[in-house]
This record gives structure tokens, sequence and C-alpha cells, in this order.
């Protein structure tokens, strides 16, 4: 077995404001090179769970290096927020990270109206 073949990057959204998984949520997976340009690797969208159907990458695809997620936030509050409310405050929410040792990675997004926090969970 080659020693990257476990490796997987998953990712989750969850709305703290309605206390509920976001669903419907398109995800967009980014390698960003030395010089900090994007090259697209993978586009998803969350399901009823908040979660993607499958890794954004898995296997010998996922290599160390640098990567952004980017989560189309602003389409999903437009929908969820009062009508006749203010438009979204966030837009895509962008979040860099490194992948040194190929494992699994979990880059959850907890999102509200007006504030969002990230971790690398399990």
């Amino acid at each position: 077995m080659a020693e990257n073949e476990g490796g997987r990057l998953t990712t989750h959204v969850l709305d703290t404001s309605l206390g509920k998984p976001a669903a419907g949520m398109a995800v967009t997976l980014f390698a960003v090179d030395a010089d900090g340009r994007r090259t697209p690797l993978a586009r998803a969208q969350t399901n009823a769970d908040g979660r993607c159907d499958k890794p954004l990458l898995a296997g010998t695809a996922f290599v160390p290096g640098q990567y952004d997620i980017v989560f189309a936030a602003g389409p999903y509050l437009a929908a969820t927020m009062p009508a006749g409310g203010a438009a979204p405050f966030f837009d895509d929410i962008a979040v860099r990270f490194s992948v040194g040792e190929i494992r699994h990675y979990h880059v959850p997004l907890l999102l509200s109206p007006y504030g969002y926090s990230t971790y690398r969970g399990s």
C-alpha cells in the first residue's frame, strides 16, 4: 500500500445561527502554488447533513502542499436570512491551510450571518 492511500480531505458546514447543518452550499477546493496562484481541484455541494457526499481529495491525488477551500456562503446566507433584511455580510469564505503529513484532514466551517470559525478537525 502506498503511503498516502489513506489520506483524505473532508469538510462540513454548520449554521450556528439556525443550529443546523448548512445544506446546499457550494464548496471549491484549490491547490495553491508557491506564487499564490490557485488551481481548482474539486467542486462539491453540501448535502442535508452539511457535508460533501465524498472527500474533496483522497488517495494519491492528496499530496503535501497548500490548499484553499472556498465556501460560497453568500448565496446560502441570502437564502436563509429573513426576507427584507440586509444583504449577507459574507460572500466567499476562503480557508487556506497547509498539509505536511498525509492523513485525514477535516476542515469544518461554523457559520453565522456575521461571523465564522474553522479548525482542523478529525
